[in-house]
């Protein structure tokens, strides 16, 4: 794997997961063996929301993490899924169309490095194997923590690196050799999106290391929680 930084520019960024687009949940779901669903929802049982302050879901994607914190909250609490990519918006929206969810559920286009929201407005703030996406991960964190409101909760679900050996050194191997392969195979795309997975992922703070970016950006409380062997953590901070 390249030791050289990672494009994660705006523009390739968005043209990158603009192709996966219409296969994006296939291959999300086939390359994870479906473990992502689980995933998302220990993510909302963790986070257990309740009452009717809004949520907000940033770096969405197709909707999967928001349609979680919906069926939990069975249409009571206002959800917010904003995605600088619009293509992955129309998808969250014909998901929303289909489960015939009305207004209580907003897709809305933003950039995660400035959310037009004010601040202190949600009780959770959560993004799902995006944060590594933005461009400048501290002032993603600083933004989500921004539009957090007092004693409120930022999440963020992220792939990470398995520590227990042997499983870390085959897991490495499949990540970086085997699935790119099978995801540029099944998912053209001009941008090479699955050779950009493993390398973005290699290159992003994990563990302590976010910890302790998530408390610079003004987090309190910074828990962190491995899940399946470490192949993803979910970190949790109060503002």
């Amino acid at each position: 794997m390249s030791t050289a930084a990672v494009d994660k520019s705006g523009e390739r960024v968005r043209q990158m997961f603009g192709e996966i687009a219409p296969s994006y949940d296939r291959m999300n779901h086939l390359l994870s063996m479906n473990v992502d669903r689980y995933w998302r929802w220990r993510t909302v049982r963790k986070l257990r929301p309740a009452g009717s302050d809004p949520i907000l879901d940033i770096c969405t994607g197709t909707g999967d993490l928001a349609l979680a914190f919906f069926r939990y909250t069975r249409g009571q609490t206002p959800i917010f899924a904003t995605d600088f990519c619009p293509e992955m918006l129309a998808i969250g929206e014909k998901k929303k169309k289909r489960r015939g969810i009305g207004d209580v559920l907003t897709f809305q286009e933003a950039d995660a490095q400035n959310l037009s929201f004010e601040d202190n407005r949600f009780q959770i703030v959560s993004v799902a194997f995006g944060l590594r996406n933005v461009a400048d991960t501290d002032r993603g964190l600083a933004e989500m923590t921004r539009v957090c409101m007092p004693g409120g909760k930022v999440a963020i679900l992220e792939f990470s690196q398995p520590t227990w050996q042997p499983f870390k050194g085959f897991y490495g191997w499949y990540f970086r050799h085997v699935l790119p392969r099978i995801g540029q195979m099944l998912a053209r795309n001009k941008s090479k999106a699955y050779s950009y997975l493993p390398e973005s992922v290699g290159q992003f703070p994990c563990g302590e290391a976010l910890a302790e970016r998530m408390r610079a950006a003004g987090l309190s409380s910074v828990r962190y929680y491995p899940l399946t062997l470490g192949i993803a953590t979910l970190y949790v901070g109060v503002k």
